[in-house]
């Protein structure tokens, strides 16, 4: 691999934003309205970044672009029949641009569901075959053209009782008790129907709930409660909550250098100073190419960040190899590098105690507030790639988004560290100093500038294809909205509409 000059060999190039836009293809894992920005912005942000950037050299990441692609759909296709049970040539055309953008399948000869063998194979012009394997709960990982699984997939069982006859939020039994006096349940249901049109949204899911209470909650045909749907990015901010247990349990400490075990190797190494709340704010500067770069140039090779997803590699080896571009807490940027650290030191904090690293999460989150559905999927070590392969229901994240609300704390019970939500909803230093309010700490966003119609200080899980996880704390408000990538452009707006309506119906407590 030959070291690229970045100062020397940028171009703007934001055809990324433009092309495909109709179908919502852009190749970047976050929704329409975050990534958009003026050119003067832009521009500040390419010189702000030169003016702190190290010389420090960057290769791309190895292999075929065009593997890397076609593994990339052949996942998606896998998750979709396997894990959301949606028919193959639907989820070719509507799931997923991000890993596989919608000019790169049109390359694919032939692609097949093998159901008897719970696998997915796509076919390139040369003949190589693609193939990406259903796991189990460990969902589908892709595995190339000669890749093969080196670890061996665990079930994760849930230790609660069953939903249909338990209450919400442990399970699924909504209360019947009168509405509080102070919602207008009529604009509550307009809310919900606004978000579902028009139809070429392709909504999927939305769960509104008030106090913790669910006050609203609507879904596709074909597509209920218990449906795991593509959460992409959102799953960055649940790595969060994974590190939130530890800080709380004393494995690690938020302001602490981040042991990445291959940063200590030698002393004089700058990753040393890296903590983990810098990783945790897209703060970490590594040097790592994401097409949501003010500065990306997709001439220079194939995107790091897409590649932790597409590459059937150690994950984790790969992120921590790498050097940095910028010293940390300097400058932010949305990269995929931080959330792959972060799910290392998870593994290594839980395994580390002896513990399972696969049943962490059920153990230490879900079944104390009674998720059951989440599918995490990995790479081919077992690795978790939260930083967007994961699948949950509606409900699911609204039990995540209200765990948030709450500080953490389930039924008078700490599960996150104190302080979990405060540290979300303040600005990351980093970014405030590019002229950004929008991230926070624990890979939330944070409505900084307005783009959603409710407070400016709301934060949200936000994924690709328009998935997202509202949490509204003057309003004691979470709303989930899950749908298919292709309609995520309608969606937003359809998604806008249905918060100015909810505005009304609740009152700011």
């Amino acid at each position: 691999m030959t070291p690229v000059d970045f100062k020397n060999s940028y171009k703007m190039k934001n055809y990324c934003l433009l092309l495909f836009l109709f179908l919502g293809a852009c190749q970047t894992d976050l929704p329409d309205d975050l990534i958009t920005e003026s050119d003067d912005i832009t521009q500040a942000l390419i010189a702000r970044g030169l003016d702190y950037e190290l010389d420090t050299p960057y290769a791309p990441p190895p292999g075929d672009p065009d593997e890397h692609h076609a593994c990339g759909f052949a996942k998606i296709l896998c998750s979709a029949v396997y894990i959301t049970g949606l028919d193959l040539d639907f989820a070719a055309e509507a799931i997923g641009y991000f890993t596989s953008p919608y000019e790169e399948r049109l390359k694919v000869l032939k692609r097949t569901a093998d159901v008897a063998n719970k696998t997915t194979i796509v076919t390139l012009p040369d003949g190589r075959e693609i193939k990406a394997q259903y796991t189990g709960d460990q969902g589908c990982v892709c595995l190339g053209t000669d890749k093969q699984l080196e670890f061996t997939p665990q079930n994760i069982t849930s230790n609660l009782a069953d939903p249909s006859t338990t209450p919400w939020p442990i399970g699924d039994v909504l209360s019947d008790a009168p509405y509080p006096e102070e919602l207008d349940m009529e604009k509550v249901a307009q809310a919900v129907d606004a978000a579902f049109n028009p139809a070429g949204g392709l909504t999927a899911a939305l769960v509104i709930t008030y106090q913790g209470r669910i006050i609203g909650e609507k879904y596709k045909d074909e597509i209920d409660m218990h449906t795991a749907l593509e959460s992409w990015s959102m799953g960055k901010s649940l790595t969060a909550m994974m590190m939130g247990v530890l800080i709380h349990q004393g494995v690690y400490k938020l302001d602490q250098p981040a042991p990445v075990p291959e940063w200590y190797g030698d002393e004089s190494d700058p990753r040393q100073e890296i903590k983990i709340q810098d990783i945790m704010r897209m703060s970490s500067g590594i040097r790592f190419r994401a097409p949501q770069d003010p500065d990306f140039d997709p001439d220079l090779g194939y995107a790091d960040h897409i590649y932790v997803y597409t590459g059937a590699v150690n994950s984790f080896e790969y992120a921590a190899g790498l050097g940095q571009q910028w010293k940390p807490n300097t400058v932010g940027r949305y990269r995929n590098c931080d959330p792959v650290l972060t799910n290392y030191l998870v593994r290594l904090g839980v395994e580390g105690r002896g513990q399972d690293y696969h049943s962490f999460p059920q153990r230490e989150i879900f079944d104390k507030i009674g998720v059951r559905n989440m599918i995490m999927e990995t790479d081919p070590f077992g690795n978790f790639l939260l930083q967007g392969y994961e699948f949950g229901t509606a409900r699911d994240w609204a039990r995540l988004g209200n765990l948030v609300l709450n500080d953490g704390v389930f039924n008078g019970e700490r599960i996150l560290y104190e302080g979990f939500l405060e540290h979300s909803m303040q600005v990351a230093p980093a970014w405030k100093a590019d002229g950004r309010p929008v991230y926070g700490g624990n890979f939330t966003w944070i409505n900084g500038t307005g783009s959603w119609p409710v407070p400016n200080e709301v934060i949200f899980f936000a994924g690709a294809g328009g998935q997202y996880t509202i949490i509204i704390p003057s309003h004691d408000l979470v709303v989930v909205r899950l749908g298919h990538y292709k309609g995520s452009s309608i969606g937003g707006e359809s998604l806008r509409s249905a918060l100015r309506l909810l505005m009304e119906a609740v009152p700011e407590r």
